[in-house]
């Protein structure tokens, strides 16, 4: 379920900032099954997703669902980490390059949007063929985030 909030439309002020407003706001009526992100910059739009079966932050915020997980047999700097194929209210680094065990890779570190917390990191491109298959997906470290029963989404906007 998505929601425009149409009242937050001045680029110049800190999406972040924004998000812990909104977040105080809302998640006392709502739980804490509410979450943010940026529909788009130009526009200056804030959307509220509502998500079922969530995968979090330990601060609370919505990240994905279960049935976004694509692999739970990756590695990272904390132990056990998951790949997903969708990941919301996280915020993007710049491109660097790694060596990883898989090969070389050019990712982006990933962080909570609202606590800026790094969570993991996406795939921008691997080199070698048989690695591409994680170009835009996103790994998030096990020990970092936790998993919660959600809410249904009564209009099925969300999976």
């Amino acid at each position: 379920m998505t929601v425009l909030l149409e009242g937050y439309k001045n680029r110049r002020r800190n999406f972040v900032e924004i998000y812990q407003e909104l977040f105080q706001r809302y998640s006392t009526v709502h739980s804490v099954y509410m979450s943010l992100c940026v529909v788009s910059i130009k526009v200056g739009y804030v959307c509220l997703i509502v998500l079922n079966q969530l995968i979090r932050w330990y601060c609370e915020t919505p990240l994905s669902n279960r049935s976004e997980i694509l692999s739970t047999r990756f590695t990272g700097a904390t132990g056990r980490a998951f790949l997903f194929n969708r990941v919301v209210n996280i915020v993007y680094s710049e491109i660097q390059d790694r060596v990883m065990l898989t090969g070389r890779h050019f990712v982006r570190d990933v962080v909570c949007i609202k606590c800026n917390t790094k969570l993991g990191w996406m795939y921008e491109h691997a080199l070698e063929e048989s690695q591409r298959y994680k170009e835009g997906k996103v790994i998030l470290e096990r020990a970092l985030i936790m998993e919660t029963e959600g809410i249904a989404d009564p209009l099925g906007e969300n999976p």
